[in-house]
Parts: C-alpha cells; structure tokens; sequence
C-alpha cells in the first residue's frame, strides 16, 4: 500500500495537538504514513510542539492566517504523490486502526471516506452525514428544527436515521473533522476552494466530488473522537458558516432558488434570534448586511483557523 499523508492545518493549536499526536499511532496503525501540518501563523507555541513531538513531521508555514482551504492546499503541495490523504483537524483523536479502515474503503466509486465520531467521553456518534441544501430543507430546519427534520429526507439536510450510521452510508457530504480522500479523488477535484476562508469548504469539495463520480461514504468501523469547535458559542463564527452556505448554494443555483433559500435561512435564524440566540441575532444581521454574500470574510483576530 502506498504512503497516506495525514494533513493538519493549526492556528493557535498548542493546547490540542500533544493529544492528536499521542493518538496518531494507533490511529494509523497498519499504514505507512507521514505527517504533514500547514501553520497559519499561530501565535503561540504550536510550532515548538511540533517540532519536539513530532520532529520528523513536515511544517509548512503559511506565513499568515490563510484559512483552513487555504492550509489544506499548501499542506497537499507539500505531501508529494501520496496514495491516499487523510486530513484532520488536530482536535481528533483517531481510534487504533482508524485509518486503516478508512483507505480500505476507499474505490468503488468512494473517494472520500468518513469515519463514526464521538463527543469526549460519548459513546453516540455525531450526526456528521449530510444531504445537499434545498430551499425545502432550509424551510423544515427553520420550522420544525434541524432535527426534528431530519427524519424526513426532504426536510432537512441532517441525516438522523440511526441505521445510517451502522452500515456503508453515502451521503452528499459529511464532517470534514477527519476524511480519507483517494489519489484519484484528489486528481480529479484539484485545489479545495480557498474563497470559503472557514466553513462549506469541505460541502464544496464533497458535492464537487460527488459532481466528478466520487462519493463520500461513511466507514461505521472506523471511529474517533472530535473534541468540538466553537462555530455554536460565536456570534461570528456562526454568521461566517451562515453566509458561506448561502454563498455555496448561490454557486449551484440560479437568483430565484438563492433568494428562496436565503429567505429560509433568514426565518431560522430570525426565529432563534428572538429566542434569545446571540449567535443567531449576528447571523440574520449579516444575512440582512447588503454586499456580505458578495465579499470573502476574512479572519477576525481572535478567531481560530
């Protein structure tokens, strides 16, 4: 089996990576692997881990808080002609034979692979798999709740069915928490779009791979554990996911469909707004703000990438 690169792209992420690279390992037990990790300019001492535990990793640093997309293509850049790519973020922590799994199933018609992911100290899986954005589904998410939805395919883009999560699921995309992605994969999908600085980057990706014949597949005996991230809790986090999927949808959609869909994303957030939802509140102004589906977010500067 040819070499996996394992890509990582850190900001700031000193307190989280001793964890990623003790469990790295186990997690890629049976596969000759290197790890390659793209920088973007952190702040702290995320190099200088690195460099003491990790010493034969490769380190590109980007010289500047670039974007996860952006991470991800100098990080490939630098991977060589790998078999196969696994990139995760350097809050998961990989099961013993993880990846393994994932690469095994990769062929047939999958290129990229998905594995079950847990909460810290959980033992139910995420919700990671998704469908594509429908004006409907935007419309069952805002009135009936993402979940709640998600029992009607239709309704939701949150794939809730729990047989799904127990077998070979495809979906149109999945958590891009950690994702195997197969060299012809890569070679027909080329560079992730760097114009989505944070979120719907791996949507994109997923649904352009699924355009050219390659699917995203769930693998339910690969497990890991993602320690979470704070697009809940930010008020700007949270209106940059919700600008970017609008901004995706706008991409595949002709005006109409888009100011439909924008209208139902706006109702979801409006109507958790005025239940006290400061996250939302800040989303529906920026879905409000004129010119924000036209303009690239960059990074605010206590934001992490």
């Amino acid at each position: 089996m040819s070499r996996v690169a394992v890509i990582v792209v850190t900001y700031n992420s000193a307190a989280v990576l001793p964890g990623f690279l003790a469990a790295l390992p186990d997690g890629m037990t049976g596969l000759d692997w290197r790890l390659v990790v793209a920088d973007n300019d952190s702040a702290d001492d995320t190099v200088d881990v690195l460099k003491t535990l990790a010493p034969d990793a490769t380190v590109v640093q980007t010289g500047r808080n670039a974007g996860y997309a952006a991470g991800v293509n100098a990080a490939l850049a630098a991977a060589g002609d790998p078999g196969a790519v696994l990139i995760c973020n350097p809050d998961i922590r990989m099961r013993r034979g993880c990846a393994r799994r994932l690469v095994d199933s990769l062929g047939d018609g999958v290129g990229i692979a998905v594995p079950l992911l847990y909460e810290e100290g959980g033992d139910t899986p995420h919700h990671s798999l998704r469908r594509e954005s429908s004006v409907l589904r935007a419309l069952g998410e805002a009135v009936i709740g993402n979940r709640r939805a998600g029992r009607f395919p239709a309704l939701s883009e949150l794939v809730t069915d729990p047989g799904a999560y127990r077998r070979p699921t495809r979906a149109d995309w999945a958590t891009g928490a950690l994702m195997a992605i197969s060299a012809a994969c890569l070679a027909a999908c080329g560079p992730w779009d760097e114009s989505f600085f944070l979120y719907s980057e791996e949507t994109e990706y997923c649904l352009r791979a699924r355009d050219l014949g390659h699917a995203t597949q769930l693998e339910p005996t690969a497990e890991a554990v993602h320690l979470g991230g704070d697009s809940q809790v930010s008020p700007w986090l949270w209106s940059l996911l919700t600008l970017n999927r609008v901004r995706l949808y706008r991409r595949r959609h002709g005006p109409l469909a888009t100011a439909c869909f924008r209208a139902a994303v706006l109702l979801r957030e409006t109507s958790r707004a005025l239940l006290g939802r400061a996250a939302s509140r800040a989303a529906a102004g920026a879905l409000l703000t004129p010119g924000a589906l036209r303009a690239t977010p960059g990074p605010q500067a206590d934001q992490v990438v």
